[in-house]
């Protein structure tokens, strides 16, 4: 098993959200915490290659996404700063790197088979609607049956995550795996490490990530690490952050054969595993 970096990415800016189209791209929410704004950029998942890069909308801060769907990314502003309610839909082409249309009446809820299902708040409930992704237009005024509504979302909405490999803190109790349970018992014993490992298992290779206390004392660096399970053989190892006094988690992920390290929250490092 071998591990390969591909490429880096950083616009100097904490990378908020990283999200995998099913088209081979990738997209990047960066935050700006101190200026208040939002920055999106999409690029090749395989090559880095970008396709677009500090995006901002009108919006320049109270803006999220919602879905990317069919190279179509839709976005929404929220009803008010600090609080969680959704408000409109912006839908911008990855393509044509252009806003396709967008509206403040409706409030998105999902999209099945190339139609949009969204509502616009009435007196005590709800009206629901169906739209064309398309467009906008109306497609089906589905008034305001919640029931109906969220058993069409219960059967449409199962986002396929079968392609990826995402952390679990390690236990011991829990692990039935023999050479991993060894192995990252022993690393966890060491005297200078701190807090909960983190890992992902796949046959033939361990990865993993741990804190350690600095030499200096007082800080700690967070360490990447892949290992060949049958061997113990280190193959592949990144200082993900240095110096730092709490704990990251959730510093990598995999999706198909790419590994997805991020590192000093505003950059991450993409790596191909082959066999």
């Amino acid at each position: 098993m071998k591990i390969k970096k591909l490429y880096s990415y950083s616009n100097k800016r904490q990378i908020w959200r990283l999200l995998p189209t099913e088209t081979g791209k990738l997209v990047i929410e960066e935050r700006d915490a101190d200026s208040k704004e939002v920055f999106f950029a999409c690029i090749d998942i395989k090559t880095g290659k970008k396709m677009f890069n500090n995006l901002q909308l009108k919006e320049k801060f109270w803006v999220g996404i919602e879905k990317i769907y069919k190279d179509l990314i839709f976005f929404h502003k929220f009803r008010k700063p600090d609080m969680p309610g959704h408000l409109g839909i912006i839908v911008f082409d990855i393509t044509a790197k252009g806003i396709l249309w967008e509206t403040d009446k409706y409030i998105f809820l999902f999209i099945h088979d190339d139609e949009l299902y969204c509502y616009t708040e009435v007196f005590e409930g709800r009206n629901f609607y169906k739209l064309n992704y398309l467009t906008g237009e109306i497609i089906a005024d589905l008034g305001e049956d919640v029931s109906r509504i969220n058993s069409l979302r219960e059967a449409f909405t199962g986002d396929n995550f079968s392609d990826y490999f995402f952390t679990r803190q390690y236990n011991p109790d829990s692990e039935s795996n023999v050479d991993v349970n060894n192995h990252l018992n022993e690393i966890k014993t060491r005297s200078f490490l701190s807090g909960k490992i983190e890992y992902i298992n796949l046959p033939g290779i361990l990865l993993y990530s741990f804190h350690e206390i600095a030499p200096s004392g007082g800080k700690m660096n967070n360490i990447f690490r892949a290992v060949d399970i049958e061997s113990g053989k280190v193959i592949f190892e990144e200082e993900l952050n240095t110096g730092i006094k709490v704990f990251i988690q959730d510093s990598f992920f995999i999706k198909n054969d790419l590994l997805f390290l991020l590192k000093d929250k505003t950059k991450f490092i993409t790596c191909s595993i082959n066999k």
